[in-house]
């Protein structure tokens, strides 16, 4: 995960790094092998980074992405290959050429002179395919198009690298052949064997930030391959997570726009071939007719309504609750089918909504006397990205001493108060908005509050005012006498 702790030595790296890194590089790359897994909104990269240091007493590595890479990047995860927890990142930007953007990973421990380690890289893209062609028919397959640069860069020298492109299906269209790097290459600069197409192995490698190797030797690469799944795109989500104690429940609602950035679909939509192609199981792999959500165990009062009202078409397969402390990985399955089969340029908004039982979300923390609520940030649809997120959390009236901490950084973050029926004084609420979420966002925020006792007794005392109010109300009113006299 991407961390932003910036400590004072990764600042000096990130000064000096130009100046020094670049004239005198402390490491070598034996080997980077690449791995992309390409897919519909998402493709999954793995880059693995054979590593020995050239100097004594090293503990910080730079990695160079491409500016159009890592503007299309939405997760970073670096880890030392074999182990689990991930390492500190710092986000350094732009070289001082503005040819590449770079990244400073400090490893667990240092390194000594001719000390070698293995560095995964993980990362996810997101809007890096395209459809191609952008229309088709109802009957015809979806192709895709995915673009991208042929070297690695990186601001050390690279013994050998390789970059392996797989299709989810072996039925890839075309590829791009590489010119010019023939003094790179020993027997072929790309091979296809199935569903893969291999770029490489290029050997003897020299640093590749700098604009004479880019001018010389980078160059664009595509694949042209079938994809037989909707390339679904959330364009908003607004989640409202309300916490109430006196209900003992934690409610949840999304707003959701779905849109399917398929091709767009050529000519009239037809429901006799589009029933045809249901009853046959042949249904094209660009319409969208059905969704499977994993919902938290002990879910209550499912909902899923649209513009038109309630949709009836969906099956829930509910599982008991668990306790927050309980390491079973249990959810609750939700088979809900959109009111019309989205096609691909269509799109469909919906509201879906549940209850879970409190005990399940909050812990209590006897030292600081706070309440610790974890809540989503979403719940992950299956092969999409979430453009543009909202996260709003209401907590009970009267809570204080409130603080949050986000799974990942946040593109704004504010307190606000939120007023509903019988609330006095209004609610806080704790507002968050993200961009580009894939899968690996759908983590948990935590927010810890205190809520006096004088805060609980807020609503009864309301209710019960309310009422008393009304009672008098009515009892002065009946004598009162309104009748005129002769």
């Amino acid at each position: 995960m991407l961390r932003h702790s910036r400590t004072l030595a990764l600042l000096l790296a990130a000064t000096l790094f130009s100046s020094l890194s670049l004239a005198g590089p402390a490491f070598e790359n034996t080997a980077i092998v690449r791995s992309v897994e390409l897919g519909g909104s998402l493709v999954h990269l793995s880059t693995t980074y054979a590593i020995k240091a050239l100097e004594p007493g090293q503990t910080v590595y730079h990695i160079a992405l491409g500016k159009d890479e890592r503007e299309k990047t939405s997760w970073i995860e670096a880890k030392v290959k074999g182990q689990m927890k991930p390492l500190a990142i710092t986000e350094l930007g732009e070289d001082e050429t503005s040819t590449a953007h770079l990244l400073a990973v400090t490893f667990p421990k240092t390194l000594a002179i001719n000390g070698t380690v293995n560095l995964v890289l993980e990362t996810i893209q997101t809007h890096s395919t395209h459809p191609h062609p952008e229309r088709a028919s109802q009957s015809d397959p979806q192709l895709l198009k995915y673009n991208t640069d042929l070297f690695i860069l990186s601001p050390y020298t690279t013994l050998v690298q390789r970059t392996k492109l797989k299709s989810p299906s072996p039925n890839i269209i075309s590829y791009s052949t590489p010119e010019g790097v023939d003094g790179f290459v020993r027997d072929g600069s790309v091979t296809k064997s199935g569903p893969s197409i291999t770029y490489g192995p290029y050997h003897n490698v020299g640093p590749s930030v700098n604009l004479e190797f880019l001018s010389k030797y980078q160059q664009p690469i595509s694949v042209h391959y079938n994809f037989d799944h909707p390339v679904l795109e959330i364009t908003n989500l607004e989640r409202s997570a309300e916490i109430s104690h006196w209900g003992s429940n934690l409610n949840i609602e999304d707003k959701i726009n779905l849109h399917n950035a398929g091709p767009i679909l050529k000519g009239h939509f037809s429901r006799l071939e589009h029933q045809s192609q249901n009853f046959f199981r042949r249904l094209s792999p660009h319409i969208l007719s059905d969704l499977t959500l994993h919902l938290p165990p002990g879910v209550t009062n499912v909902y899923f309504n649209d513009l038109n009202g309630n949709v009836s078409t969906s099956h829930l397969r509910p599982a008991p609750s668990v306790p927050k402390a309980s390491k079973t990985h249990q959810y609750s399955i939700l088979e809900m089918r959109p009111r019309y089969p989205l096609l691909g340029g269509w799109n469909y908004s919906f509201t879906l909504g549940f209850d879970t039982p409190l005990q399940d979300s909050v812990s209590w923390d006897a030292t600081e006397e706070k309440y610790i609520v974890g809540v989503p940030v979403m719940t992950y649809i299956p092969g999409s990205v979430v453009d543009e997120a909202k996260v709003k959390i209401i907590l009970p009236e009267g809570a204080t001493d409130i603080e949050f901490i986000s799974p990942f950084p946040a593109l704004s973050s504010t307190i606000s108060t939120h007023i509903t029926y019988l609330d006095t004084t209004g609610r806080p609420a704790v507002s968050l908005t993200y961009k580009d979420l894939t899968e690996r966002h759908a983590a948990m925020i935590f927010v810890s509050y205190k809520v006096p006792f004088a805060a609980h007794m807020k609503k009864p005392v309301a209710v019960g005012g309310a009422f008393l109010s009304f009672f008098l109300f009515g009892i002065t009113a009946r004598r009162i006498n309104l009748r005129l006299h002769k």
